[in-house]
């Protein structure tokens, strides 16, 4: 385990506000990374994914980096503008 893993252990541990930022900032960026690999997929720029979800281009940008917690029905918009059905799971 790395130095910033075992900090990072060590700080959840000791204070469930540092806890509870870090899983929502993993499951943001796990959300940027999905958005990232289905444009990909696609062959789509962020543009064209936009027109296609009828958002702004900056919205499907800001997701991408992260500055944006997206609600369930912008995803669900996402998806149906390339023709996928939004899946979620608890895991």
């Amino acid at each position: 385990m790395s130095y910033i893993d075992d900090r990072i252990k060590k700080d959840s541990e000791n204070d469930a506000e540092f806890a509870r930022m870090f899983q929502d900032e993993c499951e943001r960026l796990d959300v940027a990374i999905a958005l990232m690999k289905l444009r990909e997929q696609e062959g789509l720029t962020q543009k064209q994914l936009a027109d296609r979800a009828h958002k702004p281009q900056s919205t499907i940008a800001r997701i991408e980096n992260g500055t944006l917690n997206p609600s369930y029905k912008l995803l669900s918009d996402i998806a149906h503008g390339v023709n996928r059905k939004l899946n979620i799971q608890f895991v």
